[in-house]
């Protein structure tokens, strides 16, 4: 099964979308496979990360933007703005693609795992994100 996810975005950051691949899996009805997540942009990726308390988001934003900053000189690619080329960069740095395992018909998530698109521009856009489930 292949599906498309909208994930509406208002900010730079973490965006959490774990409960909607998690229902893909559950209408996907199949017991053991992969879960495939693939991000059709090249300004944002994907990651799992801890998804109990918001500081560990936060400290990673944060430390993603000190590590690329804004309006480095030595940018050429700035037709989009400021923030475009460093999140160019970022999705460099970071994951475009995740695979999950699936047992007994669900995400084998750790504990305090949870899947989020992290938007690398500050605008406020929709991204894509392909979905396959597969045994």
């Amino acid at each position: 099964m292949i599906a498309t996810l909208s994930i509406p975005v208002r900010r730079q950051g973490l965006h959490a979308f774990s409960d909607k691949v998690k229902q893909l899996v559950r209408n996907a009805d199949i017991n053991e496979g992969l879960c495939t997540l693939f991000i059709q942009h090249t300004s944002a990726s994907l990651l799992i990360q801890e998804n109990y308390d918001p500081s560990a988001q936060h400290d990673l934003e944060n430390w993603l933007n000190r590590l690329v900053p804004e309006r480095d000189p030595l940018y050429t690619h700035t037709l989009e703005g400021d923030d475009d080329m460093p999140a160019h960069i970022k999705a460099a740095l970071t994951a475009s693609s995740l695979s999950i395992p699936i047992m007994n018909g669900e995400l084998a998530l750790g504990t305090w795992q949870g899947i989020y698109l992290w938007e690398h521009r500050r605008m406020s856009t929709t991204r894509k994100v392909l979905v396959h489930i597969g045994n």
